[in-house]
């Protein structure tokens, strides 16, 4: 019984930590959560008055790396994916497919799963970030389509990454 009071409490706590941090008078709300998978995601809000046209949108990064045997979106990568993830929520009509890649090392069968975890870690932090999952579609290539040619880890490192396409209409 303490136990549940224990962890009713911490629940509490956090509840209004999560509150109190939501409560900025700025015009733009940063969340990070984290995916069942332990990436990170991070939400803006999309009603920041920053407006992203498609031409704003075809300047930034469609290419996003990770590390080994990992799906988990890099910092590196937010500012680019917060901007995409504003232009399609203003665009409900605009649609991506985020392809997931692979390197070499690995079976196939289990190049394709990671590819696919890739890609999904993209598509939930567009989804945080208010996109609708009708607007996304995800794919995943495994090895099969590499970037680089090579069996080291500078070809490797080219070849762990998902690519972010707008569909054409």
């Amino acid at each position: 019984m303490r136990a549940n009071n224990v962890t009713k409490a911490v629940a509490l706590a956090l509840s209004v930590a999560w509150v109190a941090g939501c409560s900025t008078s700025g015009s733009s709300t940063d969340t990070s959560s984290t995916g069942t998978d332990g990436s990170a995601t991070q939400a803006v809000n999309v009603d920041s008055g920053v407006s992203v046209s498609y031409e704003d949108v075809a300047n930034l990064q469609t290419v996003f790396y990770f590390d080994f045997d990992k799906a988990v979106v890099k910092a590196d990568g937010f500012a680019d994916l917060e901007k995409h993830a504003q232009y399609l929520a203003a665009n409900p009509s605009a649609q991506v497919v985020l392809e997931g890649h692979a390197d070499e090392r690995g079976t196939r069968e289990y190049n394709m799963a990671l590819g696919e975890r890739r890609a999904k870690a993209v598509s939930r932090f567009l989804q945080v970030n208010a996109v609708s999952a009708g607007q996304i579609e995800t794919v995943s290539f495994g090895e099969e389509k590499p970037a680089m040619l090579g069996h080291s880890e500078s070809s490797w490192s080219k070849n762990r990454r998902v690519e972010l396409k707008y569909v054409a209409r």
